[in-house]
Formats: C-alpha cells, structure tokens, sequence
C-alpha cells in the first residue's frame, strides 16, 4: 500500500511539474526557439548525460573490482578506536 501512495505522490509532482512548463512556456513563449539554442541545447544534456552515465559506470566498476575495499576497512579500524 505505500509503494502505492508513494507512487501516486511521484506521478502527481511530475503532471504538476509538467503542467507548470507548459503553462510557463505558453505564457512566456516569444515563439519558436532559434535553432543554436536547439543544438546548444541538446549538447548540455548529452554531455550532461555522458558525464553521469561515466561517472556511475566509474563506481560500478570501482567497486565490482575490490578499490573500495580498502577504504572500508580503514574506516573499521579508526571506528573501533
């Protein structure tokens, strides 16, 4: 039942947040976006997007391989102090 109720919040702040957009962009909107900013644009999020997607494949590789291992210990012994 609350992954039901958590799912629902999820979906209401996502129509909230698009209608807000959307609402936003009609009020404000000067009319089509020129086409630099399309491409600017689209190369912020792709390259926004790589750097994300490298830096997660980064951790799962970091930490599938044991480099974590050491720091966790580390952290163990300075607790036990």
């Amino acid at each position: 039942m609350r992954i039901a109720i958590l799912i629902a919040a999820l979906f209401g702040l996502l129509i909230a947040a698009g209608w807000f957009v959307v609402s936003t962009w009609v009020h404000l909107g000067e009319g089509p976006m020129p086409t630099f900013l399309l491409v600017a644009l689209g190369a912020g999020v792709g390259f926004s997007l790589l750097i994300g997607c490298g830096l997660m494949a980064l951790t799962f590789y970091s930490s599938r391989h044991g480099y974590d291992d050491e720091a966790g210990k580390q952290r163990e012994t300075r607790d036990d102090n």
